[in-house]
């Protein structure tokens, strides 16, 4: 198998054009010396769940841990973005790892007291999650909000209660717009930690960014309830129904109105 170490493709294809590498025209023949042979190993990475290699990740900046440190590590760092595990979880994802080598474990113990399980990463570890991180597919944010998904049916609720359960979302996410500050302005001692600081920074405008939106959607919630108050009259239901199907005919005229949007 044929790699480009000049731009980084990995496997037979260049990533610049999917060609193979000895003719792509980012990599001529005459650029030959720049072709390295691949096994099939190196080229290979274990099907791991985007958790496992979070946790090896985390390892990777070469310290020693126990599952305890990495859960209150996980909590003050990547809980904000992505993942805020249990206990149980990062004992799991560290097993798998140990399971292929990417992470080995001792016990410490000191006199008379419980020993407490240290993992470290190895240099299999380490090559493999710098590959993960350079090479793997990147899945797009799923967006699942329970607050949102309580707005949309607030035709359902009291105006009151709707606004109530944005002014809760609101305190929730100053609260983690501060913690993440914080935890930013704390990572900043340490250089190692330049890049996880800036996935901080983006976490405290993230969360910032949630703060407005819901404030502006109390502002909103008046103009849609006199929207629903003008079709409620005369409806035994209580709640406005749309004609069956006009779902179907708003998705045609919006897919005729952009059909750079399929």
């Amino acid at each position: 198998m044929l790699a480009c170490t000049r731009i980084g493709a990995v496997g037979a294809g260049c990533q610049v054009c999917s060609r193979s590498a000895a003719t792509c025209s980012a990599c001529p023949v005459p650029r030959i010396a720049s072709i390295r042979r691949v096994s099939a190993s190196e080229s290979e990475l274990p099907n791991l769940p985007a958790t496992s290699w979070a946790v090896l990740g985390m390892l990777a900046f070469e310290e020693e841990l126990s599952g305890y440190d990495l859960k209150k590590w996980a909590d003050w760092s990547i809980g904000f973005f992505y993942w805020s595990p249990s206990f149980s979880q990062v004992y799991s994802e560290l097993k798998k790892l140990e399971t292929h080598g990417f992470v080995t474990s001792r016990v410490q113990s000191d006199d008379g007291v419980r020993g407490r399980r240290l993992y470290k990463i190895t240099p299999a570890g380490t090559d493999a999650v710098q590959r993960w991180a350079n090479e793997a597919p990147i899945d797009p944010p799923v967006l699942k909000h329970g607050v949102m998904l309580r707005i949309w049916l607030g035709h359902l609720n009291d105006p009151e209660r709707s606004k109530q359960i944005l002014r809760e979302h609101i305190d929730y996410v100053e609260g983690m717009r501060q913690r993440a500050a914080a935890d930013a302005e704390g990572a900043a001692s340490e250089p190692a930690w330049a890049y996880p600081r800036l996935s901080l920074k983006w976490s405290e405008r993230y969360y910032a960014a949630e703060r407005d939106l819901a404030e502006q959607a109390i502002k909103d919630i008046d103009e849609a309830d006199a929207t629903i108050r003008a079709v409620k009259a005369g409806n035994d239901a209580g709640f406005p129904k749309p004609a069956p199907g006009v779902w179907h005919d708003v998705e045609r005229k919006v897919q005729a109105e952009h059909p750079e949007l399929d």
